[in-house]
């Protein structure tokens, strides 16, 4: 699959800001000046803007009325001002969901998950998850090493460092294992080590 990327189109002022930090990204940026520009590289190069999203400057008409984009693939923006740590989560947290889009059901550990119905299952139950539950589960299906409860602070919740305490964290990271433990008696789905979480 292609490294994902966000396209930001007749949105030079947002685009000149990820640029500064496009280091830090897992993902390409790139800018079209004009809707049309963008339209015709849509039409050359579909299937690399299937995991990746769009966005558009609020202030301009950018009615985008093609097939090939639908609401997943375009990120609405229209709250502003925006702090860049709330803009960076959500720009990750669609591209996370967007990247298994394309396939709504997979497996993770021995478990099937569906992103659409929300539901984790084994040959034998299931169990209905909430919106936040599978954020949590494919933010950390993502990384390797276990990850802190700011990490999931941070790229989790649409909260920043400053306005979340670290106790909400933990609650419904707890309360995820238990709910999973007492479905499938798992205790090992979610492993907790000194340095975070780890699916």
């Amino acid at each position: 699959m292609p490294k994902q990327s966000v396209s930001l189109v007749e949105f030079s002022e947002l685009y000149n800001v990820l640029f500064e930090i496009k280091d830090i990204f897992s993902f390409n940026i790139q800018y079209f000046e004009k809707k049309e520009d963008f339209l015709k590289e849509l039409k050359i190069k579909n299937n690399e803007f299937l995991n990746s999203l769009v966005i558009l400057d609020p202030k301009k008409d950018n009615s985008l009325l093609n097939k090939k984009l639908n609401k997943n693939n375009i990120l609405d923006i229209n709250n502003f001002p925006l702090k860049i740590d709330k803009l960076l989560f959500l720009i990750n947290t669609r591209l996370i969901k967007q990247k298994y889009k394309l396939q709504s059901s997979f497996e993770i550990k021995g478990y099937m998950l569906n992103l659409n119905s929300r539901i984790m299952s084994n040959t034998i139950t299931e169990l209905k998850l909430t919106e936040r539950e599978i954020d949590i589960i494919l933010y950390l299906k993502e990384h390797d090493q276990p990850q802190s409860i700011q990490k999931l602070q941070t790229n989790v919740w649409k909260y920043s460092f400053d306005d979340l305490e670290t106790h909400t964290v933990e609650t419904h990271v707890y309360r995820l294992r238990k709910k999973i433990n007492n479905t499938f008696k798992d205790e090992n789905f979610i492993i907790s080590h000194d340095k975070g979480y780890k699916v």
